[in-house]
């Protein structure tokens, strides 16, 4: 992995973890409070239940309070006044009840089946002994209770909130109830929309983390990208300033060796044939001593030329003086003296636009063209030369007819190929690009810079 990604998985996961803490404790702070909600509004509710509960039963031992404080424990006041209570009810579900102190039930508008019978055992489902507790309670003075009863719009056993006052006089337990079941059902709503409300926010806390996770990446990746055309762009003006003080070095050595070594040479030839000539009447035509000036004289020749080879080829005078078709047509020249093979130039356009390093990167591309198509190029009969100008490019072309050859299996020797990366790093300098195609019909490079200053 890289390390620019490595910086970036450094900023992003801090930050993700950081969010599964804070999401963590939300949820957990979330889920107590919400706890805490249900129970202050249950016990709130209930509460204001147990207070309408108690007034019902005042409401009730009103009305049957004118019987209640007659003189004596007449049966007959006690009758009319479960005939009173059995009247008094607020809904389907809301009614009074009579039960006497050992369990037995006296009154129940609801439930006559139950009148007359001995109720001091019975159990909810949980098993708790309901009229035990209530009774109990009454003793005790009276007030609410909790317990399991069948609801008699459902028929179903539903919890019950019931509130008890004892009639001593009479020896009764009266009390009423309210059903809590819709309690249950408005308290479970309320468990769902908070969880509802926690994952909502969980779910904006994993968007919003996911969101910054993503600006942190994108933001990353435009620094490096920004970085990284920030390189590059000095890397290209370093590589330009590293060919242009290559070529400086190429030029200050082609002209010492044309200036300095070169002249030299021509004056030492010109000292030994003045010498030759300074002898001529004195020595023998076929003498050794004029076989040797000779044959140093002919070496001295050939070394001028190899001086002015090497010369030209270190920076050729021609690219400064005469211009880049210039240069291009002497090199046609000079391979095609060197290798035998016919060489055709062709040049379309105005180059005058061309900045010196274009025009060295050009010329080296097409030394390096042609010194390959010499040292590898098989069965080639015919060099072609283009170089085209057009608004936006210059582009260079260089196709042979030979066999072709293997371009990636070149690309992936170790060994081989340098030629063909030194023209691509060339050409990348002068922010140009190389294009290679071979088949066996031949090769054909195909090199392209803008078409301008740089």
């Amino acid at each position: 992995m890289k390390l620019r990604y490595k910086f970036i998985l450094l900023a992003i996961i801090p930050l993700l973890l950081s969010f599964a803490g804070i999401a963590s404790a939300v949820f957990y702070q979330a889920t107590i409070l919400a706890q805490q909600q249900r129970n202050t509004i249950e016990q709130a509710y209930i509460a204001s239940k147990e207070t309408e509960l108690k007034h019902y039963v005042t409401l009730g031992k009103s009305a049957i309070l004118h019987l209640y404080k007659k003189s004596g424990n007449s049966l007959q006041d006690q009758e009319e006044a479960k005939k009173i209570l059995s009247t008094l009810d607020f809904g389907d579900d809301g009614y009074f009840y009579v039960y006497d102190m050992q369990g037995k039930n006296l009154m129940h508008p609801r439930q006559p089946d139950l009148v007359g019978k001995d109720l001091w055992n019975l159990s909810d489902p949980k098993g708790n002994l309901t009229i035990q507790n209530l009774i109990n309670t009454a003793k005790n003075g009276g007030g609410a209770v909790r317990y399991l009863w069948e609801k008699p719009s459902s028929g179903q056993i539903a919890p019950k909130l019931g509130y008890v006052i004892p009639l001593n006089k009479w020896g009764w337990m009266l009390g009423t109830g309210i059903y809590l079941d819709d309690v249950d059902t408005a308290l479970a709503k309320i468990d769902v929309q908070v969880e509802k409300n926690i994952h909502s926010t969980l779910f904006w806390m994993a968007g919003i983390a996911l969101i910054c996770a993503l600006l942190t990446a994108l933001s990353g990746l435009v620094l490096n990208i920004s970085e990284s055309r920030l390189a590059e762009a000095k890397l290209k003006v370093l590589a330009r300033s590293v060919v242009r003080s290559q070529e400086d070095e190429r030029a200050r050595l082609s002209r010492d060796l044309h200036d300095g070594l070169s002249q030299l040479l021509v004056s030492i030839k010109l000292q030994i044939e003045s010498g030759l000539a300074k002898l001529g009447t004195t020595l023998p035509v076929a003498s050794p001593a004029r076989n040797s000036f000779d044959r140093a004289t002919k070496q001295l020749n050939e070394a001028l030329s190899e001086v002015r080879r090497i010369s030209h080829d270190l920076r050729p005078a021609m690219l400064d003086d005469l211009g880049v078709v210039a240069a291009f047509e002497h090199l046609a020249g000079e391979f095609q003296n060197a290798s035998e093979l016919p060489v055709s130039f062709t040049a379309s356009g105005n180059f005058n636009r061309l900045s010196e390093i274009s025009n060295t990167v050009l010329f080296r591309v097409a030394q390096e063209a042609l010194t390959n198509i010499h040292k590898h190029a098989q069965k080639v009969s015919h060099v072609n030369m283009q170089l085209i100008e057009t608004a936006r490019d210059i582009t260079l072309i260089i196709e042979d007819n030979g066999t072709g050859f293997d371009i990636q299996g070149i690309a992936n020797h170790p060994k081989r190929g340098i030629g063909l990366s030194n023209m691509r790093e060339r050409l990348a300098t002068a922010g140009g690009h190389l294009d290679i195609r071979s088949d066996i019909s031949g090769t054909r490079v195909i090199a392209t810079i803008p078409n301008g200053e740089l």
